[in-house]
């Protein structure tokens, strides 16, 4: 009898230790992964009785702008508000109590910020705790961006305008600091933070990619492009890097038609036409935009060498993040090898063939050549300060890498200034001196998309250096025609607006 109560209360202590042992996982271990779950409607009821820190645009000159903030509803139930609500969906995100993704319905900054403006990260706890002596509520900290208003607003209007997808970013190229990142279709984010789950539902399925137009996609960072002849940017980098072409007044072939070795495909120039005499120094094919001449400089350079140098300029890079996660550019790689063969290697040398890029990657590639060949990495969030404005984080600006020398930065910025100061340039009748005061170089792009419109994708990337308020910029819309008929007009909006130009 002694011997079975024994076993009996073994057995009963050895259920209560793992019992014990279980509450201290579930309570130490598996707190953040239980306090993620998206059905866990505690903690999405604690949530809405935080008021979560404001997102302000606060970069460039001029105000700044309260692009979201809380709003106490009833019940001490906060209500997420969005004032400006399309022009900087792209970048805020929305916050609601549905959807999917954990630990509630959060994208964009609202999203890879979360912990801060929800009063949850490390860095906040000491003021949390302040908080529970004085009796004030829990709050969050607020978030400022490196937009620029003026910039921001110029820019989703100019896209809007046109009305075809697209999606534009604008840089400080000394630091990185991102000033616009506009995106077309957007989205109302108030339409998704609201507190009846049918009536989000009806709004995401109207959102949602299915539905046609996609506006949820942030097409800056995460929507692909071809990039059409702004990729005879890092065509040209190579060559100078090689010592392939010595400068910008280095003669280069240039034939009327070129077939790159290997197909019975002929590269032709615009309407067929020649480029100079056939033997033009490089800056005049880059003003005119020659395919034939860069085509053959291509194949001459080889597949790896180009390959190396987009690489630098960011290209092919899956973990640059803003903080909302890029998608990656991409250039000279088919089926995850680098491409060798020359007849590709002619069609990506002029940003044809499978060369793809977002409008990020584009205003990288000004950016860089504007900062003297230094490529520093992008960034939305300046500062993040606590409940008490005192600041817990403050950006460093960071350099990805040196793509570039100085003087292969200013064979180029001569070679960018020839195509928007050149009367022969591609985009000499959209930002030449004759239209604007303001010193803008660049380069056009015409990219077939293969997409269904009837135009090409029109791409232009510039900079601008003057003024004590460099910016550089990269815009794509697709179906958009010539660089110089869409795109670059857009820059010239968004440039004239941040320099206060208008």
């Amino acid at each position: 009898m002694n011997h079975a109560l024994r076993r009996l209360s073994l057995v009963c202590l050895g259920m209560f230790v793992l019992l014990l042992v279980n509450v201290n996982f579930l309570q130490v271990f598996r707190v953040n992964s239980i306090a993620a779950e998206p059905g866990n409607i505690r903690i999405t009821v604690q949530q809405e009785k935080v008021q979560r820190g404001e997102i302000i645009a606060a970069g460039g000159p001029g105000s700044q702008q309260v692009i979201a903030v809380s709003r106490q509803i009833s019940g001490g139930i906060y209500q997420r508000y969005y004032p400006a609500s399309y022009t900087y969906a792209p970048i805020t995100g929305y916050d609601s109590v549905f959807g999917t993704t954990t630990p509630a319905g959060l994208a964009g900054i609202e999203k890879y910020e979360n912990a801060y403006l929800a009063g949850t990260a490390p860095s906040l706890a000491i003021h949390n705790l302040r908080g529970l002596f004085t009796g004030k509520s829990k709050q969050g900290a607020s978030v400022y961006l490196t937009i620029s208003p003026k910039a921001q607003a110029a820019a989703y209007q100019a896209l809007k305008a046109f009305g075809h997808p697209a999606g534009v970013i604008a840089l400080d190229p000394r630091t990185g600091a991102i000033l616009a990142m506009a995106s077309y279709p957007s989205f109302d984010p108030n339409k998704l933070t609201v507190l009846n789950s049918a009536t989000f539902d009806k709004a995401f399925a109207g959102y949602h990619p299915n539905s046609g137009s996609s506006p949820l996609i942030n097409r800056a960072i995460n929507d692909l492009f071809p990039p059409g002849s702004t990729f005879k940017i890092v065509t040209s980098s190579t060559a100078f890097s090689n010592n392939v072409v010595n400068n910008p007044n280095s003669t280069i072939p240039a034939p009327q038609f070129y077939r790159p070795p290997g197909t019975t495909h002929v590269l032709t120039n615009d309407y067929n036409s020649p480029c100079g005499n056939g033997n033009p120094p490089i800056i005049f094919a880059f003003t005119l935009s020659c395919n034939t001449a860069f085509g053959k400089l291509g194949a001459r350079l080889g597949g790896p060498a180009l390959h190396g140098f987009a690489d630098r300029f960011g290209f092919n890079n899956p973990g640059l993040g803003v903080p909302m996660p890029v998608t990656p550019s991409s250039a000279l790689v088919q089926n995850g090898s680098v491409v060798t063969d020359p007849a590709y290697t002619a069609y990506s040398a002029i940003g044809q063939f499978n060369d793809l890029v977002t409008p990020l990657q584009e205003a990288m590639l000004a950016a860089t050549v504007a900062n003297g060949g230094t490529l520093m990495k992008p960034y939305l969030v300046q500062q993040i300060r606590a409940p008490d404005q005192t600041p817990v984080y403050n950006a460093s600006p960071t350099a990805m890498g040196h793509p570039i020398t100085p003087q292969v930065a200013s064979y180029l910025s001569q070679m960018m200034e020839s195509v928007t100061h050149d009367p022969n340039g591609t985009a000499y009748g959209a930002v030449g001196p004759q239209v604007t005061s303001i010193d803008v170089r660049g380069k056009t792009g015409t990219a077939q998309n293969g997409s269904g419109f009837s135009l090409d994708d029109s791409v232009f990337t510039c900079f601008v250096t003057g003024n004590g308020q460099p910016i550089a910029v990269g815009v794509i819309v697709k179906g958009g025609g010539f660089g110089a008929a869409i795109a670059a007009p857009i820059a010239l909006q968004i440039i004239r607006a941040y320099l206060g130009r208008q």
